[in-house]
C-alpha cells in the first residue's frame, strides 16, 4: 500500500515493476491473480471450485486491466481525498472523534440471477418478521400455540409493553429491514443476523456507490450495474403511504451528531428530501407531533426512527432518555403520526427467535424459509437444551436477548473457551437455560482484496436492505459489505482491520435500468421555498457564522501582532499598540498570558486548540456546528472547513518562525473569506442563509465595537488607528477616500458609522435588519417582534451619531446591545423547551 493512499484509507492498486516496460492487460491480470488460493473448506467470490475466475470477476478484472495502473491508483487516491474533504466519516463505538470512511478499492460482484434469489429470500424474511411483530404486539396467538417461547418474548428488554395493542400507522411495524448475510461452507447464503431496530448502512452503501462510480466510471458503465435510486424512491413512497395527509411531512429522527452513523443519516436525509430532526426538535401538543421551526410549529406526519425504540418517549418508555420526545407513544396510539420502524421492532432481532423462524414461516406464510439462518437452538426448551449439551464443545453461545451484538462477536466464530468460561456456560445452562442460545459457529466465505501487489482472499459479510412499499417489499440491488484486511480478522464492526466495499449487482438483462430519485415531470410542483428549517438547525447555522467570524477576528489580531509588533526596537507608541493587541488576545482566551515573544503568543493564538479562544478552537467549533448541518452544507463548504482546520493546525516538525506564522494567518484569512463567499453565493436565500449571515453580522459588529474601544480612543496613536483599520479590513478603503493619513474622526466613522463600508457596525446592523425582515413572523397583527425592534432602535441611533462627538461609552453601550440582539434572536428562533409557539391564525381580518 502506498503511503499517500494509506493515509486516506484507500487501498492502492499494485504498481507495475519500475525496472522494465509497462506490461499489457493480460500480463497485468495474470500478475494480480498469481498465487490466489481460496481458504480451505470455504467458498470464494473470485474463483470457482475448479480454480477458474467466476464470470462476473473475469469481466470486471479484464475491464480494470485495460486501464493504466498509474491512472487507477491516481483515481483511487482522488476518491480518498474526496472522502476526506467532503467529510464522509463514521465514528467507531465509544470514540469521540470521527474517522474517514474506509472504502476498499474493489466492489463485491454478484450476478443478477443469484441476486434474484437473495432478494426473494430477504423480502420473504422481512414479511415473516412483520407478521411475527403483528402477533407479538397484537393477539399473541403464536405464543399460545407454542410456536415461539412466551417467556423469552415477555422477558426480552426489547419487548415494549406500552406498544401492545397500538395499531401500527399505515398497517406496518417494519418499514425498513436489513439482513446480514454470508455464504456457508456449502456455498449457499445464510442469514447471520436480522436488523429491525434501526438498520444502518444504507447511506454508506449510497456513498460507496457514488465514490466507486466516480473513480471507475468506464468499468462501472461497462458492467451494467443495477442502480439503487429506484429503491430509495420506493422507500420514500412507502413512508408517505403510511401518513394520513396527502402531502405528508417526513423527518428522519436522529440521536444527533455524536451518533456513530450520523454522517450516513445526513446523507439519507439530503438524498431523500427528509428533515433531519432530533428529539429536542419535536413537540407533542394536542395529540399531534410538531417540529420546532423558525416559522413556528409545523406538523410532522412520518418519523423515520434512527434511535433505539425504548428511547423514543421518556414518559412511557425509558425515563432516562434524552433522545426522544415526551408524548410520542400517545401520538402513535392516536394514529397522529406514523413511525418507521415502530418502537419495539428490535424484539425480533433477538437470538431466541432464530430457532423458531423455520416453523413460523411454514405457519404464517405457508412456505419454507428461502434464506435460513445458522442452525440455532434456544436452550430454554428442554429438548433443544439436551441437543446442545450433546454438542456442547462444538457450538458457539450468545445471550438469547442481545440483539445489538447480533452474530458478530468473537464467541460467534467458535473461538476456544477456557475452563472458567466453560464452567460459567454450564452453570447458566443448569440454572437459567433460557438466557442462552447455541448455534453453529460462523464460517465466512472470502472475497478478493488488494494486499499491495496482488489479490488475496479475505472474509466478508454482506448487509442487504429491504423497504416496505405500496407494492410490497423492495430489496436494494446492492448493499453494504464489510470485508477484513487480514485472514484472521473477522468483519465484526467498522473499525480496525475492517473496510467497506460497494456491492455491484450485474444486470441479468442487456442493460441495467436507468433510475433517478427525481419524480416524473408531470408530478413536479414548482416550489421556491426549500422546506422547513428546524430551530436546532437554525441555531447551528447562527453559531456556525459566529464561530467563523470569531476565528477571523483572532487571526487578524494575530497578524497585526506579527506584522512588526514583535520588533525589539519598536517605538514607545508601537509597544503600547502591541500591548493592547496582547491584552485583547488574552481577554479573548487566545493566549495564556500577555508576556513572552510575539512568535510564541502568535502560535498559541493561531494553533493552540487547548486555548478556548484560539483561531483553531473557533474553527473546530465551527466544524462541530457544521457536523450537525451536513445535510445543508455543500461539499465545497466542507472542503474549505477541512482546509481551514489543516491550515491552522501547527506542523509537527520544528518551531514556527514569524514568517511561517504570518503566512499561515494569511492563508487562513483567505479560507474564511472563501467560506463567507460560499455562504453568500451558494446558500439559498429561503433556507438557512439568513442565520449564517446574521451570526456573522452580529459577531462582526460586536468585534468592531471592541476594536474601536481598544484602539480608537481619544488618545489613539497613528499605529493604533492603523491597526484598527487592519482589524476591520478597511485600510484600502480608507486610503482611497482620505489622502492625508489616518485621523481619529474619519477612522471612527469608517469603522462604526459608515453604512457603505461592509465592515462597519452600521453596515452589519443594516444587514441584520434586512435578514430579520425576511424571516417568517409568528404574529399577524403587524406588531414587530423583539429582535426586529431592538435592531431598529440601534440602527436609528447609529444613523444619527456623528464621529467627531461620539463617546466611547456610547460605543460600549452599542456593544452590549448587540449582545442583547444575539440573545433575542436565540430566544425567538431557537426555543428549546415547551415554549415553542404556533403561528397565529387571525380570522377577524376582512
Amino acid at each position: 500500500m502506498s503511503e499517500a493512499l494509506a493515509g486516506l484509507q484507500v487501498p492502492a492498486v499494485p504498481a507495475a515493476p519500475q525496472d522494465g516496460p509497462q506490461d499489457g492487460p493480460e500480463e497485468r491480470l495474470a500478475r494480480w491473480t498469481a498465487g490466489y488460493a481460496a481458504l480451505p473448506g470455504l467458498p470464494d467470490e473470485l474463483v470457482s471450485a475448479d480454480g477458474t475466475l467466476r464470470p462476473a470477476w473475469n469481466r470486471f478484472l479484464h475491464r480494470l486491466a485495460d486501464l493504466p495502473e498509474g491512472e487507477i491508483a491516481a483515481r483511487l487516491a482522488a476518491a480518498g481525498r474526496h472522502i476526506h474533504d467532503t467529510g464522509i466519516a463514521y465514528r467507531a463505538y465509544g470514540e469521540a472523534t470521527e474517522r474517514d470512511w474506509p472504502i476498499g478499492a474493489l466492489p463485491l460482484l454478484i450476478e443478477g440471477a443469484e441476486w434474484q434469489a437473495i432478494a426473494a429470500g430477504v423480502a420473504q424474511r422481512a414479511e415473516l418478521l412483520e407478521a411475527v411483530l403483528t402477533d407479538l404486539y397484537g393477539e399473541g396467538a403464536l405464543a399460545r400455540a407454542g410456536l415461539l417461547p412466551a417467556a423469552a418474548a415477555a422477558g426480552d428488554p426489547e419487548f415494549l409493553r406500552p406498544l401492545v395493542g397500538v395499531p401500527a400507522p399505515g398497517g406496518r411495524h417494519l418499514h425498513f429491514y436489513a439482513a446480514d448475510l454470508a455464504r456457508g461452507p456449502d456455498g449457499a447464503w445464510r442469514v447471520l443476523a436480522d436488523r429491525t431496530q434501526a438498520p444502518s448502512g444504507a447511506g454508506y452503501a449510497l456513498e460507496n456507490r457514488l465514490v466507486m462510480a466516480r473513480a471507475l466510471p468506464e468499468v462501472y458503465g461497462a458492467l451494467d450495474v443495477e442502480r439503487v435510486a429506484s429503491f430509495f424512491q420506493a422507500f420514500r413512497d412507502g413512508l408517505a403511504a403510511a401518513a394520513t395527509r396527502a402531502e405528508p411531512r417526513i423527518a428522519l429522527m436522529t440521536s444527533g451528531p455524536y451518533s456513530d452513523t450520523y454522517v450516513e443519516q445526513a446523507v439519507l436525509a439530503r438524498y431523500l428530501g427528509f428533515s433531519l430532526v432530533e428529539g429536542d426538535d419535536l413537540l407533542v401538543r394536542d395529540g399531534l407531533v410538531f417540529i420546532r421551526t423558525v416559522a413556528g410549529l409545523k406538523r410532522a406526519d412520518v418519523l423515520w426512527r434512527r434511535i433505539d425504540g425504548d428511547f423514543v418517549d421518556p414518559l412511557e418508555l425509558n425515563p432516562a432518555s434524552r433522545l426522544g420526545a415526551p408524548g410520542l407513544v400517545e401520538a402513535l396510539r392516536a394514529g397522529a403520526v406514523a413511525m418507521g420502524n415502530m418502537p419495539g421492532t428490535g424484539l425480533v432481532e433477538s437470538a431466541w427467535l432464530a430457532a423458531s423462524l423455520p416453523a413460523l414461516c411454514e405457519r404464517l406464510l405457508g412456505e419454507s424459509l428461502l434464506l435460513p439462518g445458522l442452525p440455532t437452538w434456544w436452550c430454554g426448551d428442554p429438548v433443544q437444551r439436551d441437543a446442545v449439551l450433546e454438542r456442547f464443545d462444538t457450538l458457539a453461545f450468545r445471550p438469547a436477548a442481545a440483539p445489538a451484538q447480533g452474530a458478530f462477536t468473537s464467541r460467534a466464530f467458535g473461538e476456544g473457551r477456557d475452563a472458567a468460561e466453560t464452567e460459567r456456560l454450564r452453570a447458566v445452562l443448569r440454572d437459567r437455560p433460557g438466557d442462552l442460545v447455541a448455534h453453529e459457529p460462523v464460517r465466512l466465505s472470502t472475497a478478493p482484496v488488494w494486499d499491495g501487489t496482488r489479490l488475496v482472499p479475505r472474509p466478508f459479510a454482506l448487509r442487504v436492505f429491504a423497504a416496505a412499499t405500496p407494492e410490497g417489499w423492495r430489496v436494494m440491488p446492492g448493499g453494504f459489505c464489510r470485508i477484513s484486511e487480514t485472514p484472521d480478522v473477522r468483519p465484526v464492526a467498522m473499525g480496525a482491520g475492517v473496510r467497506a466495499a460497494d456491492v455491484w449487482v450485474l444486470s441479468s438483462g442487456c442493460t441495467a435500468a436507468q433510475a433517478s430519485l427525481l419524480p416524473a415531470g408531470d408530478r413536479v410542483a414548482v416550489r421556491r421555498v426549500p422546506g422547513l428549517l428546524p430551530s436546532r438547525a437554525a441555531d447551528n447555522l447562527f453559531w456556525f457564522g459566529r464561530h467563523l467570524e470569531r476565528a477571523e477576528a483572532v487571526i487578524r489580531l494575530t497578524a497585526c501582532l506579527l506584522d512588526g509588533a514583535g520588533s525589539v526596537s519598536m517605538a514607545e507608541e508601537d509597544r503600547a499598540t502591541s500591548a493592547r493587541l496582547r491584552t485583547l488576545l488574552h481577554a479573548w482566551g487566545a493566549v495564556p498570558s500577555t508576556e513572552g515573544p510575539a512568535v510564541r503568543l502568535a502560535h498559541h493564538a493561531l494553533s493552540d486548540g487547548g486555548q478556548w479562544g484560539s483561531g483553531l478552537a473557533h474553527a473546530l467549533s465551527a466544524r462541530r456546528n457544521a457536523a450537525a448541518l451536513r445535510e445543508r452544507l455543500s461539499g465545497e463548504a466542507w472542503r474549505a472547513l477541512s482546509a481551514l482546520r489543516a491550515t491552522l493546525e501547527a506542523p509537527a516538525e520544528g518551531p514556527d518562525s514569524e514568517a511561517a506564522l504570518l503566512d499561515r494567518a494569511e492563508r487562513a484569512l483567505s479560507l474564511t473569506a472563501a467560506l463567507a463567499g460560499l455562504a453568500q453565493e451558494n446558500m439559498n436565500r429561503a433556507g438557512g442563509f439568513a442565520f449564517v449571515d446574521m451570526g456573522r453580522r452580529v459577531e462582526r459588529a460586536i468585534n468592531a465595537c471592541r476594536f474601536a474601544l481598544d484602539f480608537g480612543g481619544a488618545g489613539a496613536s497613528t499605529d493604533d488607528l492603523g491597526v484598527l483599520l487592519d482589524l476591520v479590513d478597511s485600510r484600502i478603503s480608507y486610503g482611497a477616500r482620505y489622502i492625508l493619513g489616518v485621523a481619529l474622526a474619519p477612522v471612527r466613522d469608517m469603522v462604526l458609522l459608515d453604512p457603505y463600508n461592509p465592515r462597519s457596525v452600521a453596515f452589519q446592523v443594516g444587514r441584520l435588519a434586512e435578514r430579520l425582515a425576511g424571516l417568517p413572523s409568528l404574529r399577524q397583527d403587524g406588531v414587530a417582534e423583539v429582535p426586529v425592534r431592538l435592531v431598529a432602535g440601534l440602527s436609528g441611533e447609529i444613523a444619527a451619531a456623528e464621529a467627531a462627538s461620539l463617546s466611547l461609552d456610547r460605543v460600549a453601550e452599542w456593544e452590549m446591545r448587540l449582545w442583547g440582539i444575539a440573545e433575542a434572536i436565540g430566544a425567538r428562533y431557537f426555543p428549546g423547551g415547551s415554549d415553542a409557539a404556533r403561528p397565529e391564525s387571525l380570522t377577524t381580518l376582512a
